[in-house]
């Protein structure tokens, strides 16, 4: 599945056609919401970008919220344009994850929480992705996840990319303040593809393999992710799978091909 030849993009898009109720189990979509040429035609062909893309797929990531602040109101007007069952999960700022590196970071955590309220209920996870040198420290770390968890009563994930955010002692930690960890692909370090923390909460973020970001993923192992999600599921446990291998569209064709396994 490439941007200049999509594999079976034709009968994906007639299949999302025919199968647009959302599924409350399960959210699927991508970082970003764009609308490539590609897959034009398992979308409306009328509104802006994210009002066609929340037509069809039933989740997005919010990742400029990344890089800058966006105002209540442009939260707002998001939230406004998709429909009722339609989620947003927010990315947590470089500031506080990059910059400051979870030290002394209340104040941009607070105008963070008050930006997004925009959102409503339209609000699912928040995103805390970590930078791959940032290691977990007792003395930084843990209060930052406690201060995170006593500000915000929404649900939270963390992308951890240090081995050190991995051992039994943080993961128990999660657990206690309902904080999911990522199960990420390809995985940045070994136990990193498989969920962890608070297991309410299943949030699989794919960045692409073999080449992260670029390729698209092969039948199998799009397979594969539709029977975690259905295993899910059946235990009552709601997830996430969202695509980030934006670079050349495939996301989308991703999303779509598990959205059509979760509607057959």
């Amino acid at each position: 599945m490439t941007a200049e030849k999509p594999r079976h993009a034709d009968r994906v898009n007639e299949v999302v056609r025919t199968h647009c109720e959302p599924e409350s189990a399960a959210f699927i979509g991508t970082a970003g919401w764009n609308v490539p040429k590609a897959y034009a035609g398992a979308f409306p062909a009328v509104g802006s970008h994210l009002q066609r893309y929340a037509q069809r797929l039933t989740a997005v990531e919010i990742n400029t919220s990344f890089y800058r602040p966006h105002r209540p109101a442009t939260y707002k007007r998001w939230a406004e344009a998709t429909p009722e069952h339609f989620r947003f999960a927010v990315k947590v700022p470089r500031m506080i994850t990059h910059e400051l590196q979870l030290g002394n970071a209340d104040a941009p955590l607070q105008r963070f929480l008050d930006e997004i309220a925009g959102l409503g209920p339209k609000l699912g996870p928040l995103l805390l992705q970590l930078p791959p040198s940032l290691r977990f420290d007792d003395r930084t770390s843990d209060p930052f996840l406690r201060a995170f968890r006593h500000a915000h009563g929404g649900s939270i994930v963390c992308e951890p990319r240090h081995a050190s955010w991995l051992a039994p002692s943080v993961d128990a930690l999660l657990t206690k303040l309902r904080i999911a960890r990522v199960a990420a692909d390809p995985a940045p370090m070994p136990g990193a593809d498989e969920p962890g923390g608070w297991q309410g909460l299943r949030y699989y973020r794919l960045h692409g393999s073999p080449k992260i970001y670029y390729s698209a993923y092969e039948q199998h192992a799009l397979d594969a992710m539709a029977d975690r999600l259905a295993a899910d599921a059946t235990r009552g446990c709601e997830s996430w799978c969202i695509f980030d291998n934006t670079a050349t569209f495939a996301a989308t064709g991703d999303a779509l091909s598990i959205l059509e396994r979760w509607a057959s």
